[in-house]
């Protein structure tokens, strides 16, 4: 379990938020009693840091992520308040929940046409669609208090051409026999949008690749796959992490990306994003 070790003065009630997050332990103290092994043995430090606290870190020799600085704009903002989640995708909402990343969902419901031939900007594009939709509702429905919206779309890509989500078992077939025996690209597009109190909203968006391999397939077997129904919400037709994962060959870079949602960037991007 990971340690986070809290400098600052909270109240019980605050205490409690804190202590309500599952998957960490915390500590809280002044910064001034902190003592070295405290420091060493936290994974996140959450308050004010003083010099010496930093002397003990640069010691540590810890990556700058797993340090909050002032009060936390980052952490406590997104994990004491769920994120909302802009899609009605199971697969980005069980990411999130296997991150212990606490969300609500609230689907966009756009038109997800692919205006670009750039996949990794058709990605990008069409998440940023489904995160200011959903903004919209959120202040058409006369929300102000802060708020952090996330979405994302996925795409697949093979020889610079982007294949969508299969319109029937014909269409998904002939994605399958394309992609069979070759190597192809997955983009990500996410969007994370933050309201501030009284202030407008910001957006930040960015996209993640990954190169997926995929073993030789017969046609029976395509067609067997697609039988299951599977392939036929799925970016080029497949789920890696459905039964068609006996076909996959390799992977290099982010397995949760070719599920739907970089997870581990989603969490650094939205640290950083809330520290600003």
């Amino acid at each position: 379990m990971k340690k986070v070790l809290v400098l600052k003065s909270l109240s019980k009630e605050e205490e409690k938020k804190y202590l309500s997050i599952s998957g960490l332990e915390f500590s809280f103290m002044k910064p001034e009693e902190a003592k070295a092994e405290d420091v060493m043995n936290a994974s996140l430090i959450i308050g004010d840091v003083t010099p010496d606290i930093l002397k003990m870190l640069a010691e540590k020799d810890i990556d700058e992520d797993d340090v909050s600085y002032g009060e936390d704009p980052g952490f406590a903002k997104i994990f004491n308040k769920p994120i909302i989640l802009a899609s009605a995708s199971p697969r980005r909402s069980e990411l999130l929940t296997k991150a212990d990343i606490p969300f609500i969902v609230m689907p966009a419901n756009i038109d997800e046409s692919i205006k670009t031939e750039d996949p990794a900007f058709a990605a990008e594009e069409i998440s940023a669609r489904k995160a200011e939709a959903v903004v919209r509702k959120l202040l058409d429905g006369g929300k102000e208090d802060p708020f952090v919206v996330l979405s994302a779309d996925t795409v697949v890509s093979i020889d610079g051409k982007i294949l969508g989500k299969p319109k029937d078992n014909g269409d998904a077939f002939n994605m399958l026999k394309e992609l069979q025996g070759r190597d192809h690209d997955v983009f990500t597009g996410v969007t994370i949008g933050i309201k501030r109190e009284g202030d407008h909203i910001h957006y930040k968006h960015f996209n993640e690749r990954t190169r997926v391999k995929i073993y030789p397939i017969s046609d029976e077997q395509i067609k067997d796959y697609i039988s299951t129904g599977e392939p036929l919400d799925k970016a080029g037709s497949y789920a890696i992490q459905g039964s068609f994962a006996k076909y996959i060959k390799s992977i290099q870079g982010d397995y949760s990306n070719v599920v739907g949602l970089p997870v581990g960037r989603v969490f650094k991007e939205l640290r950083q994003f809330l520290r600003k």
